[in-house]
């Protein structure tokens, strides 16, 4: 078994294997072996693999799972105590992975940890999508030390500290292969988006913790293959967060939050038609939501198995709204919040 496998899923992803790929196969040390597992990509990038990277190991799906089922067909062919879950557009730095593995060892407690994620094209900033560790708010809206919506800041290190956070981030997540797959993976109904962050929840529900190591750094490009404003990108993004909180609300809790979230969503949706996102945008949440109508009750036993042996209630779950927070308390920062 190895003590690390590295794991990129790619789906035509061979400009950003050919430009990242290297940084980690030379910054990555003897311990850890890099897997590629492929969702039956059509660029040529098997090809640019059994060229030019040898070392590497592949794994080929036979068709496109997405990020979520597409992971855990792979994962499902990897032996290794440490999953190393990495996007093909992050470069790594030298030392990177080293903190992780520490931390990870020393605490058993920790299920999963992702390092400080900054940005590719503005290396003095946090990236969207992990930052240095997200959490949720009572409403099941994401945000992390570093980014809420679209304000993203700029690293001074300011959170150059560990911290337990509710979600690692899926572009970069070191996570125990034991813990993987006793919590049941990511689920692939998904396909994509929230995926990870509704796995570290139930993680959290289980009184595992998930924690960001910001010794450890990574830039990533960010956007993947559906970038910010496609309509399927909000289509999913709302779908998924809402069979999320279906699936891990408390019971005492559900009601309300899914009436509220209902409100919320019929907003984001009529605010889309006035602030320039189009009519797509505003099709793509309302469809979500009647699709999440549609499928809820695919998620009853779920549920019902979360909640029955849930042992933690979350306090990395924020009680607050971070709407509120944001737009009327103008608290941009996340070291401005509560």
């Amino acid at each position: 078994m190895d003590k690390v496998a590295i794991v990129i899923l790619n789906w035509n992803g061979a400009d950003m294997m050919r430009k990242y790929l290297p940084s980690v196969i030379t910054h990555s040390g003897a311990e850890a072996v890099v897997y590629v597992g492929d969702n039956a990509s059509t660029d040529g990038s098997m090809e640019l693999l059994r060229r030019d990277f040898s070392g590497v190991r592949i794994i080929e799906n036979d068709k496109n799972y997405g990020f979520a089922d597409g992971y855990n067909k792979v994962l499902a062919r990897v032996e290794a105590e440490y999953y190393l879950l990495l996007n093909s557009d992050v470069e790594v730095t030298p030392g990177w992975l080293a903190p992780l593995v520490t931390f990870m060892d020393a605490h058993t407690d920790v299920a999963a940890c992702q390092p400080k994620l900054l940005s590719v094209a503005d290396r003095d900033r946090f990236e969207y999508a992990g930052a240095c560790g997200g959490y949720i708010d009572r409403y099941g809206y994401p945000f992390c030390r570093g980014r809420i919506f679209d304000t993203v800041e700029r690293d001074g290190g300011q959170y150059d500290t560990p911290a337990e956070v509710l979600w690692a981030t899926g572009a970069c997540m070191m996570i125990r292969s034991e813990d993987y797959w006793r919590s049941g993976g990511l689920d692939g109904r998904f396909f994509a988006h929230n995926e990870e962050i509704d796995l570290c929840w139930r993680l959290s529900l289980q009184g595992r913790k998930v924690y960001c190591i910001p010794e450890s750094y990574v830039y990533h490009v960010g956007g993947g293959t559906l970038p910010k404003g496609n309509p399927m990108k909000t289509y999913l993004n709302f779908r998924n967060n809402l069979t999320m909180l279906y699936k891990n609300l408390p019971d005492n809790e559900l009601r309300h939050v899914m009436r509220v979230r209902g409100i919320l969503d019929f907003i984001a949706a009529v605010r889309s038609l006035v602030t320039g996102f189009g009519f797509a945008d505003f099709k793509a949440i309302v469809r979500a939501g009647r699709d999440f109508k549609k499928w809820r009750s695919d998620f009853d036993d779920d549920r019902l198995k979360i909640q029955r042996s849930a042992v933690d209630e979350t306090h990395c779950r924020k009680d607050y709204s971070i709407l509120w927070q944001y737009f009327v308390r103008r608290r941009k920062c996340f070291s401005e919040l509560p």
